[in-house]
């Protein structure tokens, strides 16, 4: 983090880098997410002394919540941007859902709805 960031520019780094670790992102990748997503947030608020134009324009990585595909080749993922069976089956198992080892996408999905 940069001198002088806030505790709350702290914070959010660190809940950032945690979330991206969770999602099984390597350390590295995980600080570099942390740092690029506070440094954009400070630029639009107006905390940082510079600022450049990609970093004002669109929605902020906040809202954004990771839309955008990471990696080469520079095309989308491809898919509808939802969970995948395998996260949508792991919150499954957090909430205790009963039958979802044999349900589909689309009913673990519904499961985790109601």
């Amino acid at each position: 983090m940069p001198r002088g960031s806030s505790p709350k520019r702290e914070r959010q780094y660190e809940h950032i880098k945690e979330s991206a670790r969770q999602r099984g992102e390597g350390e590295e990748r995980a600080e570099e997410i942390a740092a690029r997503t506070v440094n954009k947030e400070r630029a639009r608020s107006g905390e940082a002394r510079t600022a450049s134009g990609s970093s004002l324009r669109g929605p902020s990585p906040s809202r954004r919540g990771g839309q955008r595909s990471h990696g080469g080749g520079g095309g989308s993922r491809g898919g509808s941007g939802g969970p995948t069976k395998e996260q949508l089956y792991a919150e499954a198992r957090k909430r205790d859902i009963k039958g979802r080892s044999t349900m589909t996408k689309d009913e673990l999905r519904h499961a985790l709805h109601r």
